[in-house]
């Protein structure tokens, strides 16, 4: 059994989602495990949702976070991956059973036994988040975030840009000149807008909110706005689409959405909403169209997207904040009031 390190963070006690600073004992580095100092975190939706225990899983203590960056400080004797000094990261789990059909065909995610970063359970202890001072992990859950790419920027990419790279590289919505429409302008859908123009797609934003058309073309470069509540808008771009991803967590109508594809074309789930969907079976087998789903991506896809990430600058728009505001930035959250993803400024304002 290998010693434990005390690590300061900030956790929520119970239901009240209340975040409060907290120690507890993270393990040293094993063989195989990276040990690494986080400069920052992002602040998922799925924080709010799991300090809440909107979902009826959360457990507590809860330190939460999952969308870790930081510098390599001590590695294990048998870790070969990474130096230190390295810039790495960390995303929504730590480890798998590493034997089952996903996890030997690189889509751990998948697996039936994945153990997430935080609220999770791992030799009968729970997992603790980002929302603190270092982190431990085993090298092959840890990815390299390149250089040139800012590590506060780049914490989201954790969760936030792989959610929409992993099925935009799986189903082809890489293909430059294609008409690509993304539902939802947050941290997903601003995310899915940067790499659909970094692969050279014609991309089209797709929300209920007509003021943030402007945001859209002007600073995100979309090339096209459509107000989903607008039938004549909608209608006269049915059947412009070759593929859509839905980012959206809010009940919404399908329907429209799909009238929007061409024929053969797809739409693409990650967004998750709280009630059941109406699938308008019609609508897909008349238009031949495809509607699928996708959870987050796997640690090679993650890498994978880091590397793009590097090659083509692209990062998240962030707000940094210390670490406590942590609470009123839940707040904000819940309002959907930011830009469009909050980062915990750790290495500078977490206090020992």
């Amino acid at each position: 059994m290998s010693k434990e390190v005390e690590c300061g963070g900030w956790a929520a006690k119970d239901a009240s989602g209340v975040l409060a600073p907290f120690k507890f004992p993270r393990r040293a580095p094993r063989p195989t495990d990276v040990k690494f100092k986080i400069t920052h975190c992002g602040i998922c939706h799925t924080d709010l949702h799991l300090i809440h225990n909107e979902w009826g899983s959360s457990k507590y203590p809860m330190v939460p976070g999952h969308e870790v960056v930081g510098l390599v400080t001590e590695l294990g004797p048998g870790a070969k991956k990474f130096k230190v000094g390295d810039h790495v990261g960390v995303g929504c789990m730590v480890f798998s059973c590493l034997k089952c059909d996903h996890c030997k065909h690189g889509d751990e995610q998948y697996c039936d036994k994945l153990v997430w970063t935080y609220n999770s359970e791992e030799d009968g202890k729970i997992t603790m988040g980002g929302y603190s001072g270092f982190l431990v992990a085993d090298e092959k859950f840890v990815v390299r975030v390149p250089d040139n790419l800012p590590l506060d920027a780049a914490a989201p990419l954790l969760c936030a840009g792989i959610t929409v790279y992993s099925p935009m590289k799986h189903f082809g919505m890489t293909q430059a000149g294609k008409n690509f429409g993304v539902v939802g302008l947050g941290g997903l859908g601003h995310m899915a807008v940067k790499f659909g123009k970094a692969f050279g797609m014609k991309v089209t934003v797709i929300s209920t909110s007509p003021s943030k058309e402007k945001e859209a073309r002007e600073v995100l470069g979309a090339h096209n706005f459509i107000v989903s509540k607008d039938s004549a808008q909608m209608k006269k771009a049915a059947k412009t689409m070759d593929y859509i991803l839905d980012t959206v967590s809010a009940p919404h109508p399908l329907d429209a959405l799909l009238e929007l594809l061409k024929i053969d074309g797809k739409l693409v789930m990650v967004g998750l909403p709280d009630k059941p969907l109406e699938l308008p079976a019609g609508v897909i087998i008349f238009g031949r169209r495809s509607l699928a789903g996708s959870f987050i991506g796997s640690i090679r896809e993650t890498q994978d997207m880091l590397d793009f990430c590097g090659k083509n600058n692209v990062t998240s728009m962030i707000e940094l904040v210390p670490m406590d505001y942590v609470n009123k930035a839940m707040e904000r959250l819940r309002k959907s009031d930011v830009k469009y993803r909050f980062v915990l400024d750790v290495e500078k304002t977490l206090k020992p």
